[in-house]
């Protein structure tokens, strides 16, 4: 009984570590890809910003395309 008790505290030790070493695990992974949503929202800002740029120039090349045909060269 002694020995049987021993052994599933053994056994119970190693279930305990394995899930330590587990949550560790799940947390550098956790980590991990938390920075790597931080820097994929930094760079959909990025983008967001460079698509009003590129909206804002072509509306410039409209108005200046408008203004030439008004010329009529």
């Amino acid at each position: 009984m002694a020995e049987d008790l021993s052994e599933r505290v053994a056994e119970l030790e190693k279930s305990v570590k394995r899930a330590v070493e587990a949550l560790a695990l799940l947390r550098r992974e956790r980590d991990a890809l938390q920075a790597r949503l931080g820097a994929l929202e930094a760079e959909r800002g990025e983008l967001q910003a460079l698509k009003q740029e590129r909206k804002e120039v072509l509306a410039q090349v409209d108005s200046i395309l408008k203004e030439l045909d008004k010329l009529d060269l």
